[in-house]
């Protein structure tokens, strides 16, 4: 049981390296104890992500319905032949992840299969399920057993995540909305995107990295480089949406180069080390 439990926790670790250099990068800054837990989240939402973002060509309803089912019964028996879901219940187990913050993520992937408009409400019920909840997921790893500081640590943990989600909107649209008929925002149409919605909505998303950072500069030394470098990359790609004129954002999806990875690992390092956040 222990190599199968090797094998499937390597599988999540390949998943996140695979799908993600910029996530990847920071949870390899972590401290070890931390990492398998994150590998195994990580794993088990970007396998839900894949099912309603790129298996058009299937009944993608009954097959997200078996991954949820068999999310459950995994968590309950201890135990599941699909490697990536055991690697996930093994952290919810572990870490006494709760059971709300899986639901609502579910909840979220499964928003998607419908591709509806969302009212300011839905957003906001899309928002805590495809992003807050992860980040919380995380936090409880980071503090599975100090339970006041995991809790004083939320608010800014979801902050960081709605960050995070809204910067995927604007990074994401021409997939999203070009591609896939997916409108999150309501009142925003990508089509007639004028540079007054998109600043309001950038200064929307600089005021949740603000609102983030305190959390950041609160978190344990052991986990606090991964959390700021992924704060780093995120705000560095607000920058170059901000750079973009508005009619740009449904033409390509926007990156953080290499290189540029590089530097911000070396400048996150260096400001965390100096405590400088």
């Amino acid at each position: 049981m222990d190599l199968y439990r090797k094998n499937n926790l390597d599988c999540s670790r390949i998943t996140t390296r695979n799908y993600s250099t910029s996530f990847s990068l920071g949870v390899r800054v972590l401290s070890p104890k931390y990492r398998e837990g994150i590998y195994s989240i990580y794993g088990f939402v970007r396998y839900a992500d894949e099912i309603v973002d790129t298996f058009f060509d299937q009944d993608q309803r009954t097959i997200f319905e078996e991954f949820r089912q068999e999310t459950f019964k995994a968590i309950e028996r201890g135990f599941s032949i699909n490697p990536i879901i055991d690697s996930f219940q093994m952290a919810v187990r572990k870490y006494n992840i709760d059971r709300e913050l899986i639901d609502a993520f579910l909840l979220s992937m499964e928003m998607d299969l419908s591709n509806e408009v969302y009212s300011p409400e839905l957003l906001k019920t899309y928002i805590y399920g495809s992003a807050e909840v992860v980040g919380l997921m995380c936090l409880r790893v980071f503090y599975y057993n100090e339970p006041e500081k995991y809790d004083q640590l939320v608010a800014p943990a979801r902050k960081l995540g709605e960050a995070f989600q809204k910067v995927n909107f604007l990074r994401d649209a021409r997939d999203d909305y070009a591609e896939k008929g997916r409108v999150y925002f309501k009142d925003i149409d990508f089509n007639h995107f004028t540079e007054e919605t998109k600043k309001q909505l950038e200064a929307e998303i600089e005021k949740d990295f603000q609102d983030s950072m305190e959390g950041i500069r609160q978190l344990k030394k052991q986990v606090r480089l991964g959390v700021y470098l992924a704060y780093s990359y995120y705000l560095h790609l607000l920058k170059e949406i901000k750079k973009a004129r508005p009619e740009e954002i449904l033409k390509k999806r926007y990156r953080v180069s290499n290189r540029r990875k590089s530097y911000l690992l070396v400048n996150a390092y260096l400001k965390n080390a100096l405590n400088l956040l």
